[in-house]
Formats: structure tokens, C-alpha cells, sequence
């Protein structure tokens, strides 16, 4: 895998019987390896604000971790069969998260990388939504998405 990539980003959320809810982001993004684990570095723009946020995942078997810096601030930890709490601050204000996840699964091939991570997430302790993340990093020289 090259350094510069192409970052997809899909998160689905299905809330209490209601039809699911899907998002897609596809950026730029610069990847590096280290050790066993993988990292993805991309700017986020919120729309109505100037200030961006400074994305860093971190990756590996089983495992997904999420730091966001700038307009919003948070660290979230995904590992399987685990519950992790966190401060999710946004302009708005903070909100307690509760992250309980089910399962992480990676799939490595040369010009591509494929993450899927299945949750259950809480908000002020109470269940918010079932959930599902799905990465995917391609080389920018072939990293065409469909």
C-alpha cells in the first residue's frame, strides 16, 4: 500500500426498529504502517464552521481506534467483545458515548485494505443505536470507488 490513499469511510446506523440510516465520506488521506498496526491521517471540514478536525485511525486485528482534534474532540477505542465510555466534544456540547463492540474484521490485499467494525452504541447510558462502520483505503493510483 502506498502512502497516499484514497479513504472511504461508510458508518450505518440502525435505531430502535427504525429504517437504517448510511453515510459515506471518501477523502485523501496519507497511510503508514508501523509495527502491526495501521494508520490513516485525513482533515475533516463540518459544514458551516472554518476550523477543521485532525482525524488519526489507528488499526489492527480486532481493534479500531478513532482520534478526532480541532472543532470536534474525542478518543474512541473499538475492541472486540469490550465496552469503552468516552467524551465525544463537539460545538454543541460534550456527550458521554458508550461504545460496545460486537466485532472487528480486516482484510488485507496489496492495493487495498478493508476494515469492518459492528458496535452498539450508548449515549448518556442510554442505547442510542446498532451500528456499523465499514474502511476502506485504496493507492490513489488505482483507488477508484464505485
Amino acid at each position: 500500500m502506498t502512502k497516499d490513499v484514497f479513504l472511504s469511510l461508510k458508518g450505518l446506523q440502525m435505531e430502535n426498529g427504525e429504517d437504517a440510516q448510511e453515510m459515506e465520506t471518501i477523502t485523501p488521506a496519507d497511510y503508514y504502517r508501523k509495527r502491526d498496526s495501521h494508520y490513516v491521517i485525513f482533515d475533516e471540514m463540518t459544514e458551516g464552521f472554518k476550523e477543521t478536525t485532525k482525524n488519526m485511525i489507528k488499526f489492527r486485528d480486532s481493534y479500531l481506534e478513532v482520534t478526532k482534534k480541532g472543532l470536534v474532540n474525542v478518543h474512541m477505542v473499538f475492541e472486540k467483545n469490550k465496552k469503552n465510555m468516552t467524551s465525544y466534544m463537539t460545538p454543541y456540547g460534550n456527550i458521554l458515548i458508550g461504545i460496545d463492540t460486537e466485532s472487528v474484521s480486516l482484510e488485507e490485499k496489496e492495493d487495498q485494505i478493508r476494515l469492518e467494525v459492528a458496535y452498539s452504541l450508548d449515549a448518556n447510558y442510554q442505547h442510542l443505536a446498532d451500528c456499523k462502520i465499514e474502511l476502506e483505503l485504496r493507492s490513489r493510483e488505482n483507488g477508484i470507488f464505485f
